[in-house]
């Protein structure tokens, strides 16, 4: 297998480009790797901004919804933000900032997707945020995808220091749910901010990269550009593979700081999962094990990438989880 072929899994989670050629190959040109360190997103502030209503949508059974924006490194950034009805409790609801999977850009919608998954949350008493990511819907922005480049990273971010500064919300009552690619974000997330107390991984992109290089056998959406299929290529030119240069790699990945989280993890995956390998779960298990950190696992056999046969049963799970943590 060539290196070409044994990089394309990695990119399961990077997106279609929408705008000009030119700005897009100009964007693609300032991305560096190095960029994505833990390190360097810690020298970083996320303050984001007030959340500004920009649709009021039908409610749901005990809570409001909106399409609301926020700024995150001035672009300007939609989300679909859910608020418990009545009074809350004293110091502000308790929340969760919501990160969905891949889905190409152009075809994302704010309000289609995920609807079930939030609503669980939503009527159990949290603030839910899920952020649109840059470049998807009406979002501004380059969509670069995750793994090669820290915008979603800084999206995601940007959208608990909106919530942060939100009067209706307890800022030291902060947590993330994550699916797929969005796993990847939350895991990242919450090493960079370990005030962060408590998160929720569905069919998590959690390998360090050693492991989404060389053990992820899916091939990417054929509608990524070859521009942004190059991102990688670019970084392993510069920068070496894992095993060339463990050290690089390991600065980006969030397996190697898994002692900084700030509070436990709860994962979640099917066996017959077909985009997202059983092993990246079991290794991020066992590495917050030897962490000295509070993880629970549950393997669903049978099962696929969104757990579609026991959906009940780990929703129910993930918001005892939250009720206990957050």
């Amino acid at each position: 297998m060539n290196v070409l072929a044994r990089f394309l899994p990695l990119l399961l989670g990077l997106p279609l480009l929408g705008t000009a050629g030119a700005q897009s190959a100009a964007a693609l040109a300032r991305v560096d790797a190095a960029q994505l360190s833990i390190a360097a997103a810690r020298q970083r502030s996320y303050p984001g901004s007030a959340l500004k209503v920009e649709q009021t949508l039908r409610a749901g059974s005990n809570y409001s919804r909106q399409v609301v924006s926020y700024q995150s490194d001035g672009l300007k950034i939609y989300a679909l933000l859910t608020v418990p009805n009545g009074t809350p409790p004293k110091g502000g609801w308790p929340a969760i900032v919501f990160n969905h999977g891949y889905i190409p850009p152009n075809q994302y919608r704010t309000t289609e997707r995920y609807v079930p998954y939030q609503d669980a949350f939503a009527r159990a008493g949290f603030v839910t945020l899920k952020s649109d990511y840059r470049g998807h819907g009406s979002s501004q922005g380059e969509a670069l995808g995750a793994y090669y480049s820290p915008g979603y990273t800084t999206d995601v971010l940007n959208a608990v220091g909106s919530l942060r500064r939100d009067a209706r919300v307890n800022a030291a009552r902060l947590g993330m749910w994550g699916h797929s690619m969005g796993g990847f974000l939350s895991l990242r997330a919450m090493v960079i901010d370990p005030r962060l107390k408590a998160g929720v991984i569905w069919a998590g992109v959690v390998g360090n990269y050693e492991q989404m290089m060389n053990g992820w056998n899916n091939r990417p959406p054929a509608t990524i550009p070859q521009r942004v299929l190059n991102l990688r290529k670019q970084a392993v030119e510069k920068y070496g593979t894992p095993a060339q240069n463990p050290k690089f790699w390991n600065s980006l990945s969030a397996n190697s700081y898994l002692r900084d989280l700030g509070g436990p993890l709860q994962l979640h995956i099917g066996t017959a999962d077909e985009d997202v390998p059983v092993a990246f779960h079991t290794a991020l298990t066992a590495q917050m094990k030897a962490a000295g950190k509070s993880v629970q696992s549950y393997v669903y056999p049978g099962d696929n990438h969104n757990l579609s046969r026991n959906l009940s049963t780990a929703l129910a799970r993930s918001v005892a989880f939250f009720k206990a943590n957050l």
